[in-house]
């Protein structure tokens, strides 16, 4: 359990206001107001047939949508983690707004990526208001430097997000310079951007963020106390998945490790527990840090994301491969059991195909997640780009 232990970091309220004042500072219901990409209900015209099929077989979507054409075929970056204002707040109301957030980070194992694209973290925040009318807007994350006078690009695979109260928590995956496994983001601090430049920081003139209209600046991290091993259960885990989980008390955090499909090598489960919202760093910490509550190790692969409700765990093996739909796990400390079905070429292999993030919309019980590829028919990152990205929701009670 010692490798599992964060320690906390927090920018200094100096630095955050110091960069409060040099843009203007806005709030959700801002960013939500000016979304300018529309997404497509599967129930319209607007899915194409390899997306639609990206969705699970079993249990059956109770509602799925398609990006805007641009995000659905961009092989610069691809879905990961995935949160909601239904995990921010019992009622899943931020304010007037229902709310979900995608991240999605820089593919750099795209041929030709540049150096300074490398990592890069973007969040689509999405206007969840009315069903079949989805719309979104980008927010680029980004870490405060010289003392609030300037910002640099958020180094982050973005493989698990939680919105708990006022912050987000997303994964650094295989850490930063630092070894920060997680950063922490605040809604009281969305800024925008008040030049159009490809630059990231300050620039004449003002401040750009990439050419996005808005950015989130982190307020702190949590650290482990070396770089992670992403091949060993005895060394410090490379977080990859994160879910927020309410029938704890406290409620938690669930980090999970990634390892690939037709590995052998076992992966662990840690929750953390969170500290009541509105605080300056969301998790429960002694001493300045942070302790894993438990430890599961499960021989299950491929895990994007692992949900945890109630001692159940779903996860997904998002196995690899064009048209190849996921295996999704109920897993308990007594065993494991998974959905059978037809059109598959695995009898178990009815959850979406490459599945990412997952977050349980508590008021609704509604389960939502998304899919990742728009690779080429091989598998592999070259044009054409065939589109199966797919934002879907099922029932947990089917799960």
């Amino acid at each position: 359990m010692s490798k599992l232990v964060l320690t906390e970091h927090r920018v200094s309220d100096t630095t955050i206001s110091t960069l409060d004042g040099h843009l203007p500072n806005v709030g959700v219901d801002t960013v939500l107001q000016s979304a300018n990409h529309p997404m497509y209900s599967s129930t319209s015209s607007g899915c194409s047939s390899t997306e639609l099929a990206a969705r699970p077989i079993r249990p059956s979507a109770s509602s799925a949508y398609c990006w805007d054409t641009g995000d659905a075929l961009t092989q610069e970056f691809v879905p990961q983690g995935l949160t909601s204002s239904g995990d921010a707040d019992d009622d899943g109301m931020w304010g007037t707004n229902k709310v979900i957030l995608s991240g999605w980070t820089h593919n750099d194992d795209l041929a030709g990526s540049a150096s300074d694209d490398k990592g890069l973290a973007r969040v689509a925040f999405i206007d969840a208001n009315t069903p079949g009318a989805f719309k979104y807007r980008w927010v680029l994350l980004v870490v405060p430097t010289e003392g609030g006078d300037n910002f640099a690009k958020l180094g982050s695979h973005l493989g698990g997000m939680v919105w708990y109260g006022d912050k987000l928590l997303v994964t650094a995956s295989r850490g930063d310079n630092s070894d920060n496994a997680l950063f922490v983001f605040d809604f009281k601090h969305i800024l925008q951007a008040t030049v159009n430049a490809h630059d990231i920081g300050k620039v004449s003139g003002g401040y750009s963020a990439r050419g996005y209209q808005y950015l989130m600046p982190a307020i702190g991290s949590y650290s482990l106390g070396a770089g992670c091993n992403g091949n060993s259960i005895s060394d410090y885990p490379c977080f990859d998945g994160l879910t927020m989980d309410r029938t704890t008390s406290p409620f938690s955090i669930v980090a999970n490790e990634w390892r690939s499909t037709g590995g052998t090598e076992p992966a662990r489960i840690f929750p953390y527990s969170l500290a009541a919202p509105g605080g300056a760093m969301p998790l429960v910490t002694s001493g300045g840090k942070a302790y894993a509550t438990e430890n599961y190790v499960t021989y299950a692969v491929g895990l994007q994301s692992v949900l945890v409700h109630n001692h159940v765990f779903y996860g997904a093996d998002a196995r690899w491969g064009p048209g190849k739909h996921g295996v999704m796990w109920r897993m308990t400390t007594s065993g494991a059991t998974s959905d059978t079905c037809s059109g598959s070429d695995l009898t178990n292999a009815c959850w979406a195909q490459h599945s990412e993030g997952m977050s349980l919309w508590w008021s609704t019980q509604q389960v939502w997640s998304q899919t990742e590829w728009a690779a080429d028919s091989a598998g592999g990152w070259n044009q054409p780009a065939i589109p199966e990205r797919v934002l879907f929701s099922v029932p947990l009670s089917s799960m």
